[in-house]
């Protein structure tokens, strides 16, 4: 029995709508999960990204562990305590800090060793103290298995190596996670573009047994294009039973193409990271508030999603703080983000419930070619 009962509830092709029951709450899918790295989504209270509709956030292991570290955390009550969000939580498990900081790091069979980005400190990270941080330190809803992934382009021989060794950390992070009937555990699945591989990765999984499913080792340098080739047939090796996740995915239109192959939930920096560089995204794709074109722009953003930053400033109004280097700018674009990204998830549940998730995608995909020319939505849906 899963520890979280997952209920598919309609499907359209390979997508499908369903509910994700936690102890803490329901999870819509498809869904996405803010990130809050450090314990915040940037920029954002947790009533302001409650009020765009998330069901979930996701919270970062190596970076918690690192500030303010997971015991302290565990001493505050945990981190929905310390943070003041009250649903599901879905941390990672390091796996993709240990690559993007490849040069002060080192992969055994045992554990990673790496040095802190903050001040040189030497930290070991293993399976087992991955789970005690996520499921004990910090009181994770959902909890990913520590796994290794490589940065692509990889030759055949390094991507089986990661997979493999991910697999058995699969097995430790199982043993160490155990039984637990308010948390769950998710496995990932590794294998770079190597289809063959993905395959055995799956099947190692699925004998060890986890509660849901991650696709992980994309959008790490593949290419939108190779992404969905990957799609057509990953999600379809893991269990119809379980959610799947696409790990750091992504853009609108790669969340749309993955939604449309038959994954259930995403998480990605993106919505945030835009906001704070002055970047809205929109249905006709991103819109950068720093262009001239907006200065006695008085239309919102969005008047259609239900919060104020989408609603109630105009796009003159945004270009002016963006321009003037206003923080304000930062959050209201970080807040209409998110919960445009929210609205996206909505548009694409009814969608698969109303079966037309089809005739969705090819629609997103032309307002995006005729906003911008997006080779992505070109190559995708065309």
């Amino acid at each position: 029995m899963a520890a979280f009962p997952f209920t598919v509830h309609a499907t359209d092709g390979k997508a499908r709508t369903g509910v994700l029951e936690t102890s803490r709450g329901a999870i819509r899918t498809p869904a996405f999960m803010p990130v809050g790295t450090a314990g915040t989504v940037k920029a954002l209270t947790v009533e302001q990204v409650a009020a765009t509709g998330a069901d979930i956030l996701l919270g970062n292991t190596y970076h918690l562990m690192l500030r303010p570290t997971a015991e302290r955390v565990r001493r505050l009550g945990g981190l929905h305590r310390f943070m003041r969000w009250e649903r599901p939580i879905l941390t990672d498990s390091g796996g993709f800090q240990v690559m993007s900081l490849s040069q002060i790091s080192k992969v055994t069979e045992e554990s990673v060793t790496f040095q802190s980005h903050l001040d040189g400190s030497r930290h070991v990270l293993t399976p087992e103290r991955s789970i005690q941080i996520q499921a004990d330190l910090l009181g994770s809803d959902i909890v990913m298995q520590l796994d290794e992934l490589v940065a692509l382009p990889a030759t055949p021989e390094k991507a089986a190596e990661a997979m493999r060794r991910s697999a058995r950390w699969g097995q430790r992070s199982k043993a160490a996670f155990g039984t637990r009937e308010a948390q769950a555990l998710f496995g990932i699945q590794q294998g770079g573009t190597d289809e063959m591989l993905r395959r055995e990765s799956a099947e190692r999984l699925q004998e060890i047994g986890f509660d849901g499913y991650a696709i992980g080792g994309l959008a790490v340098g593949e290419g939108h294009q190779a992404m969905c080739e990957v799609l057509d047939y990953a999600p379809g090796m893991l269990p119809v039973e379980r959610p799947r996740y696409l790990m750091g995915v992504g853009k609108p239109i790669d969340i749309v193409e993955a939604v449309y192959r038959g994954v259930d939930m995403f998480d990605c920096v993106l919505p945030t990271r835009s906001g704070r560089h002055g970047q809205a995204w929109t249905w006709d794709g991103p819109l950068n508030l720093k262009n001239a074109r907006f200065t006695e722009d008085e239309s919102p953003l969005d008047p259609t999603i239900p919060v104020s930053a989408s609603r109630d400033y105009s796009k003159a109004y945004l270009h002016h703080l963006v321009k003037a280097g206003e923080i304000l700018g930062q959050v209201l674009l970080s807040w209409h983000n998110i919960a445009f990204f929210q609205a996206l998830m909505a548009e694409m549940r009814a969608a698969i419930a109303e079966n037309r998730m089809e005739a969705f995608r090819r629609d997103f995909a032309a307002r995006q070619r005729r906003a911008g020319g997006w080779d992505s939505a070109e190559r995708s849906a065309g």
